[in-house]
Formats: structure tokens, sequence, C-alpha cells
């Protein structure tokens, strides 16, 4: 099975207990899994550093390779599939810092990585301008500040973290155990994130519950015409699902984008959506109190009828019994 490649980038004011934290959790869950399953991935994770010159262009150099076994060789050209923005102990980066990290984070994203911030990593990562239009999370009393310098930008600050699949965000200073469960969980599975939070002797988070992320789509095949055309799709959470404008984006016909778009993904643009749409759902379903008829409007079926048996086909439940089964 292939190794799964996780970044931590040190920008200028990065948490580095924090991040040093990140790859002892990922060795933690990289032995369990391997305890349990020698067929299972290693995670290699890879710490960058940049250093802090604000020239255009100036890129984070890989410095180490913090985890998996040394006998095994890392192909360090290939895309991680994940890169982490710590948090940070000091003022959150600021724009001319920023910038060229940002340009640089934009170029992997458009190689199929997705990129997680926590707390005031989510300025760095909205400095890419990817956030724009999307919900994003960021500790508390950052609120104001993020939203006068990010204004596009969805912020949620009620929610410790939020698993958008492409890119993800966490709150609160210490939530980046939060996501490295939520990112062991991604790769390794729920049963594996369970034990590395035992091992840690720290709680499994209550999103590590909310089945409308488990849908994780898939980013590094390597088709760069259809990730554009994916990430139109998870910027509108499904809701804008028209071929037309997808094959616009991804700068082919019609017919081509829906061969290469399968190939890719293992589904159609169309499954696609309808996952998208059914993940949020879930969220509306267990964190607040709109009815049935109101939330599938909110994910963009006029019909709730035809949404109760979308959701049912993919989640094994109908949207009541998944709301009395998981509501917090």
């Amino acid at each position: 099975m292939d190794d799964i490649r996780i970044g931590i980038l040190l920008y200028p004011g990065a948490q580095t207990s924090a991040a040093m934290g990140l790859a002892d959790l990922f060795h933690i869950a990289e032995r369990m899994a391997l305890s349990a399953d020698r067929d299972m991935p290693h995670l290699r994770v890879r710490t960058f550093t940049a250093e802090d010159t604000g020239a255009v262009g100036t890129g984070p150099s890989a410095v180490a390779q913090t985890t998996g076994a040394p006998d095994i060789a890392t192909n360090h050209d290939a895309p991680c599939h994940v890169l982490v923005l710590p948090p940070t102990l000091v003022s959150p980066i600021e724009p001319e810092v920023a910038a060229p990290l940002a340009g640089w984070l934009r170029a992997r994203h458009a190689e199929g990585t997705s990129l997680a911030s926590v707390c005031g990593g989510a300025f760095l990562l909205a400095e890419t301008g990817l956030l724009d239009g999307r919900a994003a999370t960021t500790h508390w009393n950052y609120a104001d500040t993020f939203r006068e310098r990010f204004p596009r930008v969805a912020l949620d600050t009620d929610r410790l973290i939020i698993d958008g699949g492409d890119i993800l965000s966490a709150g609160g200073l210490m939530s980046w155990t939060d996501l490295g469960l939520k990112l062991v969980e991604r790769f390794l599975g729920p049963v594996i994130m369970a034990q590395t939070a035992r091992m840690m002797l720290v709680d499994p988070p209550g999103r590590e519950q909310r089945y409308y992320s488990s849908f994780t789509p898939r980013l590094t095949h390597g088709d760069p015409a259809v990730l554009k055309a994916q990430h139109v799709l998870q910027a509108s959470e499904g809701r804008d699902a028209r071929l037309a404008t997808l094959a616009q984006h991804a700068g082919l016909e019609e017919r081509t984008l829906l061969r290469r778009f399968q190939k890719a993904t293992g589904l159609t643009t169309t499954e696609y959506a309808q996952r998208l749409r059914v993940a949020k759902a879930q969220e509306l379903l267990q964190f607040g109190r709109l009815p049935v008829e109101r939330i599938s409007w909110e994910v963009g079926y006029a019909d709730a009828g035809a949404f109760r048996k979308v959701f049912h086909r993919i989640v094994g439940l109908t949207p009541g019994e998944y709301r009395q089964r998981f509501r917090t």
C-alpha cells in the first residue's frame, strides 16, 4: 500500500511544540496500524521551513522526515497528501510575510494536496484565497481580526473542526490533537484513531462521530483538470454541479470530463455532488434544529422526498433516524 505523505509547515511564528506533537501523534498511529496489519500504509511526516524574507517566490524547503521506517525509501518529489499549518503563539502572520508562502501553498493545493490549519494557522491558509466563499474556523479570540482581513470567508468559531475534504481547519490552540486524530481517521480508519486517542490519553473528539465528514474525496489522482472540477464542487458543497460549469473550469469537453472524472475519483460528478450534499445535511441534522424539509432546501434539494431517498441510500439511515442517533 502506498505511503501517506504528511507535511507540517513551520511558517514564521508557528508553534514548534504543536508540530512536534503532531509528528508524535502520527508516529503513534502508524505504530498502532502496523501492529494490527503489516499491510497498512506508512505515515511519512516531513517538516517544512521557510526563511522570513517576504521575497516573492521564496518557498519552503523540506528539512526533516520525522516518522517512518528509515529503511523504506520515500519519494520526496511526490506531493503530500496533506499539509498542516500549526497554531501560533504570537500575532497572526502578516500579509506581506504570508504572501510567498501562500503562493507555494496554492501550488501544492493545485497538485492535489489537502491543506489544514490549526488556530492562528488559518490566517496563512486564508491568505491563499482558497477559503473565499467557504466555511472555516480559528480561535474565537481571533474572530474579529479574521473577519476584518478575510470578509469573504464564512468564519464559524462555534465549530472546533471544519472538514471540507480538500481544506480543513481547527479552532483552538490545542486542537492540533483533534486535527491529528481527524487525519488519522481519514488515512488509517476510525479504529486506529480510537486506539491512538487512548494511547495518548486524550478523548476522541465529538467531531469524530460526525459522519458528515466520512466522505474523503480522492484528490491525489494526478489529473489537474479533474481536480479543478473537484475544487468547484467542494467550494459549493455540491450545490453547483452543473456539468457545463464543471467542464468550463476543467477546460474539457463535457463528455471528456465525465469520463476522466469517474476514472480519477471513482464517482460520477452527480454521485460526488450527492455525497457532498449529504455530508452537509449530516452536519445540520446533528448540530442544528432545522426541520428535515428545510435542511433539504439548504443543501440544494427542492424535493424533500428525493433528498430522503438519496440520504438513506448513502448513509443507510433516514434523516430522522440519523438525527435521533447522533444529535449532540
